[in-house]
């Protein structure tokens, strides 16, 4: 196949794995590729095109052409769910405070899209202490155990589901696995863990106005729009972030401990970085 040819196929792949994850709900890179390319190929006018796995998209190419399309879809809306989500995972991360609490993927890097949700990393040798925390916080939840296997090892994870305004997903890993800083299966750069300090300032630099009045009444303007926009019509549980809709502040559930660091969850088996908090 010419570089040409592979160039331009390379491109519309990633443009129409983009789709798959926007618009059909795909989750994951490989899957979205392979399903683009099988499509594309089969509408070759009948002609059989082969390709090779390196003649595909990588997974940033495929994320940049799905941020381009989010931003093309949804416009200054993703802006302004963007700071919500950001607002919402700052409480999380106050709550959990004992628990070394680090926020992940796209609400970090800002790369967010219809249907994203919240990811924070938690830290701690007692996985039972921490859901007695998250009972005593009165949040409404569901724990999963997920076994996956890799580099030839089984590794068990556990994530609980947070149900609230915006989804949120909290993945317990051991104490001594903060030293760890895998890179990203995106773009291969070691990925990036957001402390509560570092996302207030993140807060204050890239969405001033909004932060200021946060702080002044802890409100999020337009809220009910935002979320309307996110396809939500159900009225939210129970829950930690229920003050956001009120005129007035509520008190935090614990108190705001000071925290820096900004994606996915990760695997810290030998080959990867190791660094000091």
């Amino acid at each position: 196949m010419s570089s040409e040819r592979t160039g331009g196929l390379r491109a519309r792949v990633a443009v129409e794995a983009a789709r798959l994850m926007y618009e059909e709900g795909v989750k994951q890179y490989f899957t979205a590729k392979r399903m683009a390319a099988r499509r594309l190929l089969g509408r070759a006018g009948g002609r059989s095109l082969r390709y090779r796995p390196q003649d595909l998209p990588s997974n940033g190419e495929i994320r940049d052409a799905l941020l381009a399309m989010a931003e093309l879809a949804e416009g200054e809306r993703r802006t302004r769910r963007l700071f919500a989500m950001r607002v919402v995972a700052l409480r999380v991360m106050r709550a959990l405070g004992p628990f070394e609490p680090r926020l992940i993927g796209s609400v970090s890097t800002g790369h967010i899209r219809r249907g994203s949700d919240i990811d924070v990393q938690v830290f701690t040798d007692d996985e039972d202490a921490f859901e007695r925390h998250l009972g005593g916080l009165g949040w409404t939840f569901e724990r999963e155990r997920v076994s996956i296997f890799k580099f030839g090892q089984i590794r068990e994870y556990v994530h609980y589901h947070v149900v609230d305004l915006f989804p949120v997903e909290l993945t317990v890993y051991e104490r001594r696995e903060l030293r760890f800083r895998p890179r990203s299966s995106t773009d291969g750069q070691p990925i990036q863990r957001v402390k509560a300090t570092a996302l207030e300032a993140l807060l204050a630099a890239t969405h001033p106005e909004a932060w200021a009045q946060y702080e002044a009444d802890g409100t999020v303007a337009d809220l009910d729009d935002i979320l309307a926009e996110e396809g939500d019509e159900e009225t939210p549980l129970p829950g930690p972030y229920d003050g956001l809709l009120a005129e007035d502040p509520v008190e935090e559930a614990c108190p705001h401990e000071g925290e820096d660091e900004p994606d996915e969850a990760y695997d810290p088996l030998p080959g990867f970085e190791a660094y000091s908090d």
